[in-house]
């Protein structure tokens, strides 16, 4: 499960890492919730269009761009884009069958750029969220799926999901189910639309422990409307794992 993230590292610092040739002009954000606007990397329009088409030496960067998409899946076939439940998610185990997300995961995989991401540990009574990244808190793309809903009146959504995994040891404490963080140097075979799904499998798996870090945050993050740092504050010595 992946119900809130952030992307609080400065848009120049992520660019680089995902090799755009622009910086995405991107305040910080601390507390991204469902249907709000998410930044996505995905293979550029002529690429989709045209698979196979993609002439760069072996081994050299695909081609990218970046979009500003919806965090909630909206399949083109929908009859419109409201849903009590916004599909922000899709489990990776059953993403290839799926009505809502097989012919995404098939054509329009992307990733999805974050740093960071909340989770709630049952104590007693409450819910302690606690904030969850890569151990050197560089940033990383979710592996993500996005699909494009026409309306009549020729309006476009762009929307996307982010895929789950089981958790590793080190979270199975707080939740059973964790998202997929691809290494950069898996980006292009996660993007590009002539990867066969099957390829993708060995990419679809918990990130490891010794990767991972963790600590409890102040419940301010429990509150959509609250976007600022003190949302990924540690509310007591920040303490790594492993």
């Amino acid at each position: 499960m992946c119900g809130r993230f952030t992307l609080a590292t400065p848009a120049d610092e992520w660019a680089a890492l995902f090799r755009l040739d622009e910086v995405p002009d991107v305040a910080p954000r601390f507390n991204i919730a469902p249907t709000q606007d998410v930044q996505v990397v995905r293979a550029p329009a002529g690429l989709r269009e045209h698979p196979g088409l993609h002439l760069a030496p072996a081994g050299s960067p695909l081609p990218r761009e970046v979009a500003t998409m919806r965090w909630g899946l909206v399949p083109h076939w929908a009859r419109d884009t409201g849903s009590s439940q916004p599909l922000i998610n899709a489990r990776s185990e059953t993403v290839a069958e799926k009505p809502s997300f097989r012919d995404s995961y098939r054509n329009r995989r992307c990733l999805i750029v974050a740093d960071g991401f909340y989770e709630w540990q049952v104590a007693g009574r409450r819910k302690q969220p606690y904030w969850i990244g890569l151990s050197d808190a560089r940033p990383f793309g979710f592996a993500g799926l996005w699909d494009r809903w026409k309306a009549e009146d020729g309006s476009i959504v762009e929307s996307c999901a982010i895929l789950t995994t089981e958790a590793n040891d080190a979270l199975r404490s707080l939740h059973d189910r964790m998202p997929v963080i691809v290494d950069p140097e898996h980006f292009n075979l996660w993007m590009d639309p002539d990867t066969i799904p099957w390829e993708l499998e060995p990419l679809l798996k918990p990130r490891p422990e010794d990767d991972i870090q963790f600590f409890p945050v102040s419940t301010h993050v429990n509150y959509v409307a609250n976007d600022d740092r003190l949302c990924m504050e540690p509310v007591q010595t920040q303490t790594e794992l492993f």
